[in-house]
């Protein structure tokens, strides 16, 4: 019989703790809250600070993504080119795109016939009435071209060694034309594009750093500040027995409102500047449809990703400041 009024006295002692955590939880939200609204100036500033932080995270970001497609845009237009004998046998040289297809980084290949080249290049030169005429009237013919995309255009090794070893290549090849990919000159351009991305990713990387740095110290000091005004409610505080937690968590839940606010503020602003700039790219043939896309499409996940960081920013910030200067 002792048993049962046992386990109701656990059960109600469990739900006792529940609820005092729920309500001290609650108290440590309101002073973090009302410690927020002190001293508007430097919450001001620290909010804003945050702010700037996460609007360059944000901005390196989107920077780096339309980069990225830019870079796989220019490198779908790269000429990668293998140029064959116009007479070449077609059942050799699918034989010839096959192997190709199947070599390290090359992610797919186009053949293009000899009289296909011929209608292009006409296409092209349309509105230059001499040299279509010009075309018209050649009598020697276009070598064939086998177009290739890379995966990676700064690797064109698997390239280079294929058509120095491969033997049927060397049968079909136009030894009047060098592969594209083998000038000085493509490997240059090749090499730029490709360092383009290294090098936003470079000053994005230093850019965020720096200012998550100067948030860090902003919202640690003005969390100090908030200690050493209240120093005499801390310290009664901790004479009439107040837990670490309880004296520790409303700076924290302070720190938390900066990372929330300052997040909202950023993405707005983050957003705003990203679609007002769309139609200048666009008109420099830029693609950031797919950019646009991401951010449309998973706008709630932006949103939480930048809470979490302001977040995360504040509450180290305001740890290390209340671990030094709390003296708990």
């Amino acid at each position: 019989m002792s048993e049962k009024p046992s386990k109701k006295a656990a059960t109600a002692k469990i739900q006792k703790q529940r609820r005092r955590r729920t309500l001290t939880f609650m108290r440590m939200v309101h002073y973090g809250i009302s410690n927020f609204s002190r001293n508007i100036w430097l919450t001001v500033a620290a909010t804003a600070v945050m702010a700037v932080t996460l609007l360059i995270i944000f901005s390196t970001m989107v920077a780096r993504n339309v980069l990225v497609e830019t870079v796989a845009f220019i490198s779908n237009r790269v000429d990668m080119s293998m140029y064959l004998k116009s007479d070449a046998p077609e059942a050799q040289v699918m034989e010839l795109k096959q192997r190709v297809e199947k070599l390290d980084n090359v992610a797919s290949v186009r053949y293009i016939s000899s009289d296909e080249a011929r209608a292009q290049q006409a296409e092209q030169n349309k509105q230059d009435a001499d040299t279509l005429e010009a075309i018209k009237e050649a009598s020697n013919k276009m070598p064939a071209t086998l177009r290739i995309n890379l995966t990676d255009i700064n690797d064109t090794s698997s390239l280079n060694e294929f058509v120095e070893s491969d033997a049927l290549y060397e049968e079909l090849h136009d030894p009047s034309k060098e592969p594209s990919f083998r000038g000085d000159k493509q490997q240059q351009t090749i090499g730029r594009i490709g360092s383009w991305v290294h090098l936003a990713e470079i000053g994005g990387g230093i850019a965020t750093l720096v200012f998550v740095i100067i948030s860090s110290l902003v919202v640690f000091n003005t969390i100090r500040m908030a200690i050493f005004n209240r120093k005499d409610e801390i310290h009664m505080m901790k004479l009439i027995g107040a837990e670490r937690g309880f004296i520790r968590g409303p700076f924290l839940i302070e720190a938390v409102i900066y990372g929330l606010i300052a997040a909202i503020i950023a993405t707005v602003i983050g957003y705003v500047l990203v679609f007002s700039i769309k139609d200048g790219l666009v008109g420099y043939e830029i693609p950031i449809e797919g950019t646009l896309q991401i951010l449309t499409s998973y706008a709630w996940l932006v949103v939480l990703a930048m809470i979490g960081v302001g977040a995360t920013i504040g509450v180290v910030s305001a740890y290390i400041a209340t671990r030094k200067y709390l003296k708990i």
